[in-house]
């Protein structure tokens, strides 16, 4: 594609050479810089690209998308690339996203592309969305915290959200596969680094909002606004649907220019839903007053059902067989997951990583549990992430277990004992002496598995679908599903 053909979708400030240029590709990592491509250099959270411009042009770049102020000495740059042409712009990572969208002809244009924000729920609302609208007949593509989907065919998942031009990648093979639909997580961090930007939403649906990734917000306002965003730029043609129940629900919706709808499970909503009966085995729902028996569990996945729900009918499905198929579906990988062991024994896998999701799966299971049996929470933090909530998770899982395992989560660069230290903070002594701390994550798992009586319930939390336990940088292959089958199998 041309440069000058590329760049009409940029707001830009300044233009320094040629504008009539093939241009082969888009990227911006400098080491996969190739002859003719046009590199974005973008400020990262952990690297900078424009540090890395010299060694781009070097490695054959025909152009040079930067931002305004971020280039270390814009005229030596400029004076020893002479035949690069440079283009200056206000944000470089929106720019990168415009660029991505116009690179592979704005695929979002041309299909229905829904997102789903919050804290909790994300990956399970947009996963059953995914298979809900699979089962109705439509090709669709899913991109998501476990894995990204174009129609059947998966691909491995790096992020929740994932970078602009994998993005619009994505989406464009999913035109090529036929699908006329996708479903996408959109994380908060996406938002804030304009990952999404240029994408054309028929909808959008918020789940929630609690305490969670501070570490980069810094505050709640912060991280609200970010997930509020999301909602300022959808069209007036598209929709909004947001838990009334949640007290953000509103908030998301101010001066939003799309149809705003709402769902609930306690207060009159035009959606509504009310649990009837539940067990370990499922739970009986009334959605809208017709009665559906579904193999999920727990108030949460009341509500992440009824916004698979809102949002078909919003999206103009039948009704009855949208209830039909919503009791049909299966649990979502690592969301209150659960393997059934000798004596009775409940192993439950679930990714409840922030103090509100490790609550409400401790809620749930605590709801299940019958006089004389017990519930044993296994729970660590990861690290190099918001350290403000690792004494929220211990003190929660203090409350709500008979018996707590605190031990090691994904640690990445972090020393695994100054992480529960910082768990354990959050206790007195007396609530420490009730409870175990064993930083092997296997052996921890273990113990509980060996102290459980015959019933008991073990939530296993905070990894869920993960495969692997990160640490220094590597990824060790470990899966709580597997571990948990295996010593359920062995004894």
């Amino acid at each position: 594609m041309q440069l000058y053909r590329l760049i009409e979708v940029l707001e830009t400030s300044k233009v320094t050479g040629s504008q009539s240029r093939e241009i082969a590709f888009i990227c911006n990592d400098s080491r996969k810089v190739l002859e003719g491509c046009l590199f974005v250099a973008i400020r990262g959270t952990q690297t900078d690209g424009h540090l890395f411009i010299s060694q781009a042009v070097r490695q054959g770049a025909a152009a040079v998308v930067y931002q305004q102020g971020c280039l270390p000495d814009e005229k030596l740059i400029k004076e020893s690339c002479p035949g690069t042409t440079f283009i200056q712009v206000q944000d470089s990572g929106r720019a990168l996203a415009l660029l991505a969208g116009a690179w592979y002809g704005h695929p979002s244009a041309k299909m229905v592309l829904v997102g789903v924000t919050g804290t909790n729920g994300k990956t399970t609302t947009a996963t059953l969305l995914y298979r809900m609208f699979s089962q109705l007949g439509h090709k669709c593509g899913l991109i998501s915290t476990i894995a990204y989907y174009i129609d059947r065919d998966q691909v491995s998942a790096t992020h929740t959200t994932p970078d602009a031009l994998t993005i619009n990648s994505l989406l464009d093979k999913m035109l090529d596969a036929g699908c006329t639909h996708c479903f996408m997580e959109v994380s908060s961090h996406s938002v804030v680094q304009e990952r999404i930007a240029g994408l054309c939403f028929v909808g959008g649906i918020f789940t929630n909002l609690t305490h969670d990734h501070l570490d980069y917000h810094k505050t709640f306002a912060a991280y609200r606004d970010a997930k509020k965003r999301f909602f300022d730029m959808l069209p007036s043609g598209a929709f909004a649907l947001t838990n009334q129940d949640d007290r953000n629900g509103l908030v998301m919706v101010q001066n939003c220019a799309a149809r705003s709808y709402t769902y609930a499970c306690r207060t009159m909503a035009d959606f509504n839903a009310r649990v009837l009966e539940h067990s370990v085995d499922g739970m009986q729902l009334s959605i809208d007053g017709i009665e559906v028996w579904t193999s999920f569990i727990g108030l949460h996945n009341a509500y992440n059902l009824l916004a698979v729900y809102a949002c078909a009918m919003i999206l103009q499905q039948s009704g009855e067989e949208t209830l039909r198929i919503l009791s049909g579906l299966g649990t979502v990988s690592g969301r209150m997951e659960y393997i059934r062991g000798g004596d009775n024994l409940t192993a439950v896998v679930d990714y409840s990583h922030t103090p509100d999701a490790l609550k409400n799966a401790l809620l749930t299971l605590k709801e299940l549990i019958r006089p004389g049996q017990e519930l044993i929470c296994v729970v660590g933090c990861g690290g190099n992430r918001d350290t403000t909530k690792r004494p929220l998770m211990a003190r929660i899982a203090d409350q709500y277990a008979d018996l707590c395992i605190f031990t090691s989560d994904n640690p990445r660069f972090e020393d695994p004992e100054a992480i529960l230290d910082q768990m354990m903070a959050g206790l007195s002594p007396e609530q420490q002496n009730r409870h175990l701390r064993i930083t092997d994550r296997r052996q921890a798992i273990k113990t509980a598995l060996k102290m459980a009586r015959p019933g008991a319930i073990i939530l296993v939390a905070g990894k869920g679908h993960e495969t692997y336990q990160d640490v220094r940088g590597v990824k060790n292959h470990f899966d709580d599903k597997e571990i948990l089958t295996e010593i359920l199998k062995t004894g």
